[in-house]
């Protein structure tokens, strides 16, 4: 992705706009398409325009791919956006969700989009639609551990909710979802979107796990953080010491499932003190400490390609490693990973701590310092903050519906 695309996401090498064809009949979405081609011009005009001041914050530095773009984007998301949250759906399937637990993202996003300034109850005036369903509570209460066919009851309850979205109102037909969207945050979020087509197809799903392996398309799919709040909240999971009171090269401290972490122990695990990778922690080693005195704390994949362990690294001061296949790292159509994380291949194991020696004082004290410059982008408040995660969300969908080009189909 680069940044001077941001508004035209890119699949592989080719700029690919989801356009979906409606009848004519619909009047009311020539006006929303028109606000949205204003919104791009002036995202465009914005490049070589004046710089704004903002009373919050003014993106800037290498860890964006274009900051002036992504502000523009970002004001222009502020001024114009607006989501019709559907009414129908009955807690704890749909407007409700876990705000605590790996999957808090998931319960955080919905309780707060219903309630924010970017909702409308009128849906003509309505650029995209949300569909509050949450996979976490599906999985919790549907699924029948003793049977065989887990599937089953989950997928028709989706497929019967978008059926009553669909016969209710016209939005969901129209477009072919294409102007919808869901966050899940739980691993079987992608498998149960598979449940409707045109969901999957075409609908914009903000997941945790975005596996490109699995289905996931980053010119229309968003890729969310999993954050993990142990009580709902940041509190004591932020904050660590300068980089010269760090003495621990590198930590990781894990369940061993998925291909890429047995690889990790098998190299890593009590071979160097350097390189602090457990299995389990030691008794009365206490694993935020942990992140706090080191100054690379590793993010393999396990079973799923989400892991919290990105976000708590940012969160401590801590400079990501991100050990993953097939992955796309949250917001990456705006933030440029490279500049504050250390990426590298399942193959390159053997030589991890060859390779973080290899980084430079000066670069690691840059990408620890980009670090906490990006941790705002991560942050879970209450209420929801400007440019913070749940702002971030919102922002990577209102791309994609930007790109989206709804046309007339006569």
């Amino acid at each position: 992705m680069n940044g001077s695309d941001l508004f035209l996401l890119k699949n592989g090498n080719h700029d690919q706009p989801t356009i979906t064809k409606v009848p004519r009949n619909f009047s009311g979405l020539d006006k929303l398409e028109s606000s949205l081609v204003q919104a791009r011009a002036a995202i465009r005009e914005g490049q070589s325009g004046d710089q704004i001041n903002d009373p919050d914050y003014m993106p800037y530095g290498p860890i964006y791919w274009n900051s002036t773009l992504f502000h523009r984007s970002y004001l222009e998301m502020e001024k114009r956006f607006k989501v019709y949250v559907y009414e129908e759906g009955e807690p704890p399937l749909f407007h409700d969700g876990p705000c605590k637990s790996i999957y808090a993202m998931e319960g955080n996003f919905i309780y707060y989009m219903e309630t924010a300034k970017f909702r409308t109850r009128d849906p003509e005036r309505a650029h995209i639609f949300f569909l509050p369903m949450s996979s976490t509570m599906m999985v919790r209460f549907i699924v029948n551990r003793k049977s065989r066919d887990h599937w089953g009851p989950l997928k028709r309850t989706l497929k019967d909710y978008i059926d009553l979205v669909a016969s209710k109102y016209h939005y969901w037909n129209r477009s072919l979802g294409g102007d919808h969207f869901i966050v899940a945050c739980h691993d079987w979020g992608p498998e149960l979107s598979k449940a409707v087509p045109n969901l999957f197809t075409n609908s914009i799903r903000a997941l945790c796990n975005a596996n490109t392996s699995e289905g996931f398309k980053p010119y229309k799919d968003v890729s969310i953080p999993e954050i993990l709040l142990h009580d709902g909240t940041m509190r004591g999971a932020t904050g660590g010491p300068s980089p010269r009171q760090r003495g621990v090269l590198a930590f990781f401290a894990g369940g061993v499932h998925g291909p890429i972490r047995p690889i990790l122990l098998e190299h890593w695990e009590n071979k160097d003190p350097d390189v602090q990778v457990h299995k389990y922690l030691p008794k009365g080693v206490s694993y935020i400490d942990m992140l706090r005195q080191s100054k690379y704390c590793i993010s393999p994949s396990g079973y799923e390609v989400a892991s919290p362990r990105m976000v708590e690294a940012l969160y401590t001061g801590c400079v990501p490693v991100l050990i993953k296949d097939h992955y796309v790292a949250p917001f990456s159509d705006i933030l440029n990973w490279k500049s504050f994380a250390v990426i590298i291949q399942v193959e390159d194991i053997p030589n991890l701590k060859k390779i973080l020696m290899g980084i430079s004082t000066s670069q690691y004290l840059r990408m620890q310092r980009r670090g906490k410059q990006v941790k705002r982008h991560f942050e879970v408040n209450f209420p929801p903050k400007r440019y913070d995660v749940f702002h971030m969300i919102l922002h990577s969908v209102w791309l994609r519906r930007l790109n989206a080009r709804i046309h007339d189909s006569n």
